[in-house]
């Protein structure tokens, strides 16, 4: 797993990462899911505080949520009641040959070891399955949100997305890619919260915490298309990679 300490950071902001982040739209999860019926059996790896895990468990799939942070583990458990994620990694899924339809990532694939990953995902995957990892990305094409992106230290754009992910390996068919848009209102405190869930924020020393905090509330408080309103519209591309396993 690449930097395995940002990787594993999250655990001390699990409430506030499950409160501030975006959902994943319906139509991007049903559109990973395409072709596999009602009540699929779907691993969400790297499955955090299970957001996709609910939005999956909505669309009325049998799901196994799998997670390496105790604490992000606890914060599923209490946001979803009756589902208990099972400790394990992308590179070691605690799951035997074949076990799943399919195999979805909400936010997460970047931090894998993806050649390991992607054998061991291929394992779980009964022939004909679906790996589809999905992110939800600031649409930075918007002048404001890309100022927000570089005050945060935020790098992982949508155009470096779909350049880095070009294969899941021999085991995979051809990669298919589904784009959809979404906006979630926020107050400013909201997106400070937000914003503190980060990877960098979260690793980063004090003081660079706090002119990330005064940055971004200037930034807020000042920009033309955001000064005086009490909420803002923070406008996401959700980008969906899928392949069948052969």
């Amino acid at each position: 797993m690449a930097n395995h300490t940002q990787a594993l950071s999250f655990g001390a902001a699990a409430a506030d990462y499950d409160r501030f982040r975006p959902r994943y739209p319906q139509v991007a999860v049903r559109w990973a899911l395409d072709g596999l019926g009602d009540a699929a059996r779907v691993v969400d790896l790297g499955a955090g505080t299970g957001i996709l895990t609910r939005e999956l468990l909505a669309l009325g799939h049998d799901v196994t949520p799998v997670e390496p942070d105790p604490g992000m583990r606890a914060q599923l458990a209490v946001a979803t009641p009756g589902v208990e994620a099972l400790p394990g990694g992308a590179e070691a899924i605690p799951l035997p040959d074949g076990a799943a339809d399919a195999v979805l990532v909400g936010q997460a694939y970047h931090w894998f070891d993806r050649e390991r990953a992607h054998a061991e995902i291929a394992r779980v995957l009964r022939t004909n399955g679906t790996f589809a990892p999905i992110w939800n990305t600031r649409d930075e094409r918007v002048e404001w949100v890309a100022e927000l992106g570089r005050i945060a230290h935020m790098d992982s754009n949508a155009t470096n997305l779909v350049e880095s992910v070009t294969t899941f390996g021999p085991a995979f068919g051809d990669l298919e890619l589904g784009e959809f848009t979404q906006r979630t209102a926020l107050t400013v405190d909201e997106v400070v919260g937000m914003i503190r869930t980060r990877s960098y924020y979260l690793t980063a020393d004090r003081s660079s915490q706090e002119a990330v905090d005064r940055e971004l509330r200037d930034l807020l408080a000042t920009h033309p298309d955001l000064a005086g309103r009490e909420r803002v519209e923070l406008p996401y591309r959700t980008l969906v990679f899928r392949a069948r396993r052969r």
